[in-house]
């Protein structure tokens, strides 16, 4: 991948280069715009970079996590939910992780390939419980952009016809291996919709990019570019087109802004020597992720705005959400002593549960998703950890290596993935007193969940027992107390954080509008998790991208008309 050096200023200036400033550069660069992208973290090609195909074996740590790794040392994301110089604060008595991506490509590095659209009752969710806010624009909206990409990116899945769960143009999905078998026969027998589920993985090639060859190990980032990232799918192409410059190692520090109002640019430290630059541009797109972006508008103060960049209406930080989320797993005896095949196939899920129930028959609102894992997956450091809490697992010497033989792969796991409706106790804020190493003031957090996500997570607890139990299998462990919030993870260990900038109609209540440009500064736009209104019962990569390039087209028409 070629890195270039450009003469300020650029047409487009775009903070982060994942999800959002990957589909922003795309998009901008082949309308002809001329951009230049800033990501804080180092240069990085999954095609050349990847440990794809390496063994554990060929590592002393077998796979064991690093601290610039915390899934793993062959993990194709590097960052995780603490990085060293680069610390964040939480409110005493409160609980919350951010995890942050420092590589090109950002968190799509990380991501598992879930790709949802929103639907329809998503964007107005208010309208049908009374909770949070509506979005200011429809799922019609946003639906020509779901299937630009799912022209351009790929996504595998079967048409289901589920109002709320919108079916994509889909690539034949994989067939589900043994254990996602019985799972789809229990899911059945309990009235539970499971359906083959829908990641950016190409089943078929497209241009460029061959189809999935089923090794597996998506996490460690695709040598061969069929499972998506921004890195090879968005930033590479842009490259290509010369429009492109992109800088590596530039922490963002602050917007800067204009005599006339508008913002002039950005200024960034330099990583490797900690020196300080500055880069003129037309517009400014911040795609750092929904709390890096906020904290740079907290940060970029000036007489107009003492409170930070585009933060009259005060709503800058506010309304965070992440996906409520509790995993169980257990063991499977029917799944023991099988005839050894191979249980490859893509790196995650292929079925999932969509969201089945009516909530008026619940007493929690809005719904959660159901992801499967288990079966025997390539074996690193870590497996079969606990085997004696398997019958009658443990011991030493032949024994023990019988009973690995017979208990691997005899374990099903279920992870619910929910919507957290935006409450005001959930924001970040500047802390007053530290730093990190360039001397940014740092983030501030305060989490709280309401009853509405820890019903909701009992009931996924609740589902995911009867379901192992529904397959002849035993949970490990015993259900999680109302006290112990029902094994609800803490805020920010989903990943999924979103909000910050929230999308509104009225300026005094939210930060950008429907075309994710802040209220007060026209050539501002932000084009990643920050302006959700609200969350969903789905991973928001999809619906992020979707929006970026819904806004650079935008920005574009914008540009070329002489308006910004």
């Amino acid at each position: 991948m070629r890195f270039a050096t450009q003469a300020s200023p650029a047409d487009v200036l775009i903070v982060g280069s994942g999800a959002g400033g990957g589909m922003a550069a795309y998009a901008l660069t082949r309308a002809g715009v001329n951009v230049t992208v800033l990501e804080a973290g180092r240069p990085w090609d999954n095609t050349t970079d990847s440990a794809m195909l390496t063994w554990p074996y060929e590592s002393p740590r077998r796979g064991a996590s690093t601290k610039d790794r915390p899934f793993g040392e062959f993990d194709g994301c590097i960052g995780g939910w603490e990085i060293p110089g680069e610390p964040y604060t939480v409110a005493q008595g409160n609980r919350f992780r951010w995890w942050r991506a420092r590589m090109v490509g950002g968190r799509t590095n990380h991501w598992g390939g879930i790709s949802l659209r929103f639907g329809p009752r998503d964007f107005k969710a208010k309208t049908f419980d009374g909770l949070g806010d509506d979005w200011p624009i429809s799922y019609d909206d946003v639906r020509p952009y779901y299937e630009k990409l799912e022209q351009l990116v790929g996504v595998f899945g079967s048409k289901e016809n589920i109002p709320n769960a919108p079916d994509s143009l889909f690539l034949p999905p994989p067939k589900p291996r043994c254990y996602e078998l019985l799972v789809q026969q229990a899911a059945r027998r309990l009235n539970v919709t499971c359906v083959p589920s829908r990641l950016s993985i190409l089943t078929r090639p497209l241009p460029g990019r061959a189809a999935c060859h089923y090794c597996g190990q998506c996490n460690r980032g695709c040598k061969t570019n069929s499972n998506f990232s921004s890195t090879n799918v968005l930033i590479a192409p842009a490259l290509k087109t010369g429009k492109l410059t992109l800088l590596t190692n530039a922490m963002a520090r602050e917007v800067t802004l204009g005599r006339d109002g508008r913002a002039s640019g950005v200024t960034y430290i330099d990583t490797k020597d900690g020196g300080e630059h500055h880069i003129d541009a037309r517009v400014v797109v911040l795609a750092a992720s929904a709390c890096e972006t906020s904290r740079l508008l907290l940060n970029s103060k000036s007489p107009s705005f003492p409170n930070g960049l585009a933060n009259a209406s005060g709503t800058v930080g506010k309304y965070l959400t992440d996906t409520t989320g509790t995993d169980v797993g257990g063991f499977v005896p029917k799944l023991m002593d099988h005839i050894p095949h191979n249980h490859d196939g893509v790196g995650g899920m292929h079925v999932y549960m969509p969201w089945w129930l009516d909530n008026k028959k619940l007493d929690f609102p809005r719904g959660y998703h159901i992801e499967v894992w288990g079966g025997a997956d390539m074996p690193d450091y870590g497996i079969l950890a606990g085997i004696q809490n398997y019958p009658p697992g443990g011991g030493y010497g032949k024994q023990l290596k019988a009973d690995y033989r017979r208990y691997y792969g005899a374990y099903v796991g279920f992870s619910g993935r929910g919507e957290m409706i935006p409450n005001e106790g959930s924001y970040c804020e500047i802390d007053p007193r530290v730093v990190d190493r360039w001397g940014i003031p740092v983030l501030r957090f305060h989490w709280q969940f309401t009853d509405h996500e820890h019903l909701q997570v009992k009931h996924m607890q609740e589902t995911f027992r009867a379901l192992i139990k529904e397959m002849g299998g035993t949970p490990w462990g015993d259900m999680p107390s109302k006290e112990d919030g029902y094994g609800i993870a803490a805020g920010g260990v989903i990943i999924h954080e979103l909000g910050g900038a929230r999308m509104g109609a009225d300026p005094k209540t939210s930060v950008v509008n429907s075309n994710c440009q802040t209220h007060e500064v026209k050539n501002l736009f932000v084009a990643d998790g920050a302006p959700f209104t609200s969350q969903a019962d789905k991973n928001p990569t999809w619906t992020i991208m979707a929006l970026s390039w819904r806004t650079s087209e935008y920005i574009a028409n914008q540009l070329k008309a002489r308006a910004l």
